[in-house]
């Protein structure tokens, strides 16, 4: 009986894992032809994405894929660089941390209480900035990152307009699908749910299942916040024993660093005037190939 049970289980799910694959190639050609970045960045891994973010409709992954090649095409986030988005760092708002979760994933950490600047394009650009670093800095075997975000001196008038939380919640669900591992919302205060009420609305069912609010005073979430990560790593403003360090300038010294990998990846290189400018055969206006080779 158990043997096969476990047969057609395997059965199954082999059946599954064809049709899937018979998905990816479907979508593929519905493309058509592609060169230069956009082929690269609509890899078997980018498209599997799109069409686990459509629940495998074909259609709908094409047209998000589309959407997606569109705004790469404008807001070029391959070519933003570090000394660009410098300003919108000072406070360590939003940083790549220097420990990874359980699983080996990369992780963000979002302060919205150092909030220091108003314009919501150069934050929009910061962000992005540091999602696409997060991604060249996955390992191989992984293909999300995790989000930590801490309501320290968070109120309402610090707190971000409704416009810049919806243009967040656009760019992450729709430009990055299935990038997303988990966000954590750590102790947020009460006054927060008046802003959450209003944007959970903007939220897809797939990213609203991601989002773990955490209570140190709950034991249950608390203790998922500890299957995620490793106490001695997380941060005590995350209940963990590490203490929480940003260092303004040793993180640009990173990022910097980071900027060059990610030029030599995608073919880009800086001229003496600091500018960007294609090699290896790619124009500024193609897309870009996604930061991990194993998993664009």
């Amino acid at each position: 009986m158990f043997r096969w049970k476990n047969s057609s289980q395997t059965e199954q799910e082999h059946n599954e894992g064809a049709l899937r694959e018979a998905k990816i190639k479907e979508l593929k050609a519905l493309l058509g032809e592609l060169s230069g970045r956009t082929s690269l960045y609509c890899s078997d891994a980018c498209l599997k994405r799109y069409l686990e973010a459509r629940n495998w409709n074909v259609g709908k992954a094409k047209k998000m894929l589309e959407e997606t090649l569109k705004w790469r095409s404008t807001f070029k986030p391959e070519e933003i660089r570090w000394d660009e988005v410098s300003g919108e760092g000072e406070t360590g708002k939003v940083y790549k941390a220097g420990f990874h979760d359980r699983h080996g994933r990369t992780v963000l950490i979002l302060r919205p209480g150092l909030q220091n600047t108003k314009s919501l394009d150069k934050q929009m650009k910061h962000l992005v900035y540091l999602i696409e670093n997060a991604i060249l800095n996955l390992p191989e075997d992984q293909e999300q990152m995790s989000w930590l975000i801490d309501f320290t001196n968070w109120s309402m008038s610090t707190s971000v307009p409704i416009k810049s939380a919806r243009e967040t919640i656009n760019i992450l669900q729709n430009h990055y699908p299935e990038r997303l591992a988990v966000a954590f919302l750590y102790n947020p205060p009460r006054l927060f749910e008046a802003f959450w009420k209003i944007v959970k609305y903007f939220i897809d069912a797939k990213t609203f299942v991601k989002v773990k609010f955490v209570y140190p005073k709950n034991q249950e979430s608390v203790e998922l916040m500890s299957s995620f990560f490793d106490e001695d790593n997380l941060p005590t403003e995350f209940g963990g024993k590490a203490l929480l360090q940003y260092n303004y300038e040793e993180f640009s010294k990173q990022m910097n660093q980071d900027d060059i990998k990610t030029a030599n990846f995608w073919g880009l290189v800086h001229s003496n005037n600091n500018q960007l400018h294609a090699s290896n055969g790619f124009s500024g206006a193609e897309i870009s190939p996604e930061p991990n080779q194993t998993n664009p």
